[in-house]
């Protein structure tokens, strides 16, 4: 492969990597290698995937900040070229607003903005803190090992997103269970979509009942859109669907992940341990985000124009797979990006994405991890991993990475 694609014709090899790549498993936290190996290559390069679809991956950051900032290019999963998901059988159907262009994105993504926003948020720190004192109260009292996914990294979203929406927790086995199937990479079609009728029936009913008896939460502001005719009950549901499962899934596998990549980095972990320096705790979000990666598949997206990215003219049709799994580690960006450095100014990252679909709801995620990683660490110093890390069952099966269980001891 050449070095760069600049020119308007550069050569594609003769044998197009297949996408997704698998990681090396004695490097769990890492990139695929040869994700790594094609983003020393070239900005832009072309894939395979299971349906001999050939998108285009962008592998650096710069590029792929351009790429999801031009309006040029769709998240609607119905445009020609749209990259297929990772299996056959995923489905491509939209998830609410995510997987919509403006101006509709825009409508529908203001209706729940509000309780989202920085001021808002900063509100439930001292209820997020008494749920995660908590359940380390739990974990204190109670036997060990534990599994720090169940016990800790788990309920802790859950029980945050079912209080700002207004789900009842004493719920939550059934989302949780169904939400699992949603996103493993193996359930076959007719169980995925199930488990995505199950809770959609189930938030459909929830709805019906704010319409009839609204309370403080957002269910009832999304009901109340129903009545103002801004949407219909569908639309509402799915909006609803999206949240719940946004808000507990990404943010439970990213607590255990960058809790066993602290203990995997004890230096850093020391350090952390140690302070009472809000900024360092922040510091160390976002370097954990930088570092890790939970949505590894990539942000997919078609090209509704003829743009040029690096030197390479991506026309109107084609697909592009954006991983930031590998923007987030490139070297022009982040020196020593494959070293995990909880003192480094990783704010640049793309881990919530970039432009107008960024994340949502990154400022209650990142509320709440600062909340466990400033918390967990201190109330029990000594926490250790209690089996081998070649133990540990990470989940290349699922759509979202993490760990099924993280067994933890102190």
């Amino acid at each position: 492969m050449a070095d760069t694609l600049a020119g308007p014709a550069p050569e594609v090899p003769d044998a197009v990597p297949e996408f997704p790549m698998p990681r090396a498993g004695r490097c769990p936290f890492d990139p695929p290698p040869a994700l790594k190996g094609l983003q020393g290559e070239a900005p832009l390069t072309k894939v395979r995937l299971w349906d001999g679809s050939e998108p285009w991956l962008v592998t650096r950051y710069a590029e792929q900040r351009a790429v999801l900032g031009d309006p040029r290019v769709s998240a609607d999963t119905d445009r020609p070229g749209y990259p297929t998901k990772a299996s056959p059988g995923a489905g491509d159907g939209k998830l609410s607003f995510i997987m919509m262009d403006d101006p509709e994105h825009a409508r529908l993504r203001r209706m729940v903005t509000a309780p989202f926003a920085i001021k808002k948020v900063e509100a439930l720190r001292p209820a997020v803190q008494r749920i995660v004192d908590g359940l380390i109260d739990d974990m204190l009292a109670g036997p060990q090992p534990v599994d720090l996914v169940e016990a800790f990294a788990l309920p802790i979203p859950s029980l945050v997103i079912c209080e700002l929406l207004g789900v009842p927790y004493d719920d939550h086995a059934f989302f949780q269970d169904n939400t699992k199937t949603m996103v493993h990479r193996d359930a076959t079609p007719e169980q995925r979509g199930r488990a995505s009728r199950e809770v959609a029936g189930y938030l459909a009913g929830l709805i019906g009942r704010r319409l009839a008896e609204p309370k403080d939460d957002l269910l009832s502001s999304i009901a109340a859109r129903i009545t103002a005719g801004e949407i219909d009950h569908q639309q509402a549901t799915e909006m609803a669907l999206l949240l719940l499962i946004a808000g507990h899934e990404t943010t439970a596998n990213m607590i255990a992940l960058g809790t066993l990549a602290l203990l995997e980095n004890p230096g850093q972990l020391a350090l952390l341990r140690k302070t009472d320096d809000p900024q360092l705790v922040a510091s160390t979000v976002e370097e954990l985000l930088r570092y890790l990666n939970i949505t590894h598949l990539g942000r997919r997206r078609a090209v509704t124009e003829d743009i040029e990215i690096a030197g390479q003219v991506i026309k109107a049709g084609e697909g592009v797979i954006m991983v930031n799994e590998i923007a987030n580690r490139d070297p022009e960006v982040f020196p020593d990006p494959d070293r995990l450095d909880i003192t480094r100014d990783a704010r640049r990252h793309v881990a919530f994405g970039f432009g107008v679909h960024q994340c949502l709801g990154q400022p209650l995620a990142r509320m709440e991890l600062q909340v466990v990683y400033g918390t967990l660490y201190r109330r029990i110093p000594t926490l250790k991993l209690a089996c081998d890390l070649q133990d540990v069952k990470f989940k290349h099966d699922a759509f979202i990475y993490g760990v099924h269980e993280l067994p933890v001891a102190w």
